[in-house]
């Protein structure tokens, strides 16, 4: 069947128009389509990472947003003392928008001392000691500085801060974060929020049960001023993103949609083009060609329009997702979008089955031609 490609490609060109249209139309679905996998990719690797992240999360009980959650600094002494606890660190956080949005940015307030014990990422630009030396400086991730920084100092939500480095991550949602003094988070807008803190990180030790420390957390607190709510990191962010995730999952039916649009566009053309030839398919089996090779022909076809359009709509969404890192977020949590290399097969794997789909119809009604009535008609 190789040997029609020629013939079959001079036929696409001889209808330009009307080819190019459909592979365009298709372009645009399956960067559509690329698109809702990206952030379904991102959802999942934050599910994937968090399920072997033993950290806890002490939060203000009965708040939502951390713009709601005051817990006193000098819980995390008392949270310390708790047997299987090997670190529990205070952070004040700070969102531009607590709703489910794009281009969420998060600053993280932490005490100097203890960011590169709890965080594994590495400075590209910058030094730890600028950043540890001014409490106005901020370390940058890669993503919110490709998207945001534009000289040595970033302002975002009233907050102004020195860019004194810039990390990457192997977690690619981390890299849409913000780490600050936690001092100088505590006094942003003239507030003065010494003492108190959004919420509490706590690490536990290999032996620790992480269920029965957190229960034995809230249970410290439980009469004093402000209860906590203790999770695992991962169920906490899981919570944070509420309708978020429901929505990101409920968008597999959008990516639906797209296959839809696309089996429909190609299917459209190639029933055209097998109407506007039915005395060229006729002449084809009068001088030699079968049923067989016709249908063939107008098969590869239609996979050749839907490859085609499905690669350049992939190709376009890995590009865009290169060169703009994008991220949707909710309550001070992100989620990345990516453009993984399953995704890209997964693009082009649905492109081939949708052009064999469209195409099965028109090929069978081409190689079906009634010869006589064709060559008359014409």
């Amino acid at each position: 069947m190789t040997r029609f490609v020629p013939y079959i490609v001079k036929t696409l060109w001889r209808h330009r128009s009307r080819t190019m249209l459909t592979v365009v139309g298709s372009a645009v679905a399956l960067f559509v389509f690329c698109f809702v996998g990206a952030v379904q990719e991102g959802m999942n690797d934050l599910q994937k990472r968090q399920a072997g992240n033993r950290a806890l999360v002490v939060f203000q009980a009965n708040k939502f947003c951390p713009a709601t959650s005051q817990l006193p600094e000098h819980y995390q002494e008392q949270i310390e003392s708790l047997p299987g606890v090997e670190r529990a660190v205070p952070i004040q956080v700070f969102t531009n928008n607590c709703r489910a949005s794009l281009d969420v940015v998060v600053f993280y307030g932490v005490p100097a001392n203890e960011i590169q014990q709890i965080r594994d990422f590495q400075l590209v630009s910058g030094e730890w000691e600028e950043f540890k030396s001014n409490q106005d400086a901020a370390i940058v991730g890669r993503a919110v500085a490709e998207r945001r920084v534009s000289g040595s100092s970033l302002s975002i939500g009233g907050v102004t801060v020195r860019v004194a480095g810039i990390y990457e991550s192997d977690d690619p949602a981390e890299e849409n974060y913000i780490y600050t003094h936690l001092n100088f988070l505590q006094k942003r807008h003239g507030r003065d929020l010494q003492g108190n803190v959004t919420q509490i990180e706590v690490h536990l030790d290999e032996q620790a049960d992480a269920m029965a420390t957190g229960l034995a957390i809230d249970d410290l607190f439980k009469a004093g001023r402000s209860r906590t709510h203790t999770r695992p990191k991962g169920a906490f962010q899981m919570k944070s993103l509420g309708d978020l995730s429901q929505l990101i999952a409920m968008s597999r039916y959008l990516g639906v949609a797209c296959v839809g649009l696309v089996l429909a566009l190609v299917a459209t053309t190639t029933l055209m083009s097998v109407q506007d030839r039915v005395k060229e398919h006729a002449v084809l089996q009068t001088i030699g060609f079968s049923g067989g090779d016709v249908f063939g022909m107008v098969l590869i076809e239609s996979v050749l329009l839907s490859l085609a359009g499905g690669v350049l709509g992939v190709v376009s969404a890995a590009v865009t997702l290169k060169l703009v890192p994008l991220s949707v977020g909710a309550e001070a949590v992100t989620i990345a979008f990516q453009a993984t290399g399953r995704l890209a097969v997964t693009g082009v794997a649905v492109s081939l089955v949708v052009g064999i789909l469209a195409g099965v119809a028109p090929a069978w009604h081409a190689s079906r031609t009634n010869l006589v009535a064709a060559l008359r008609g014409a």
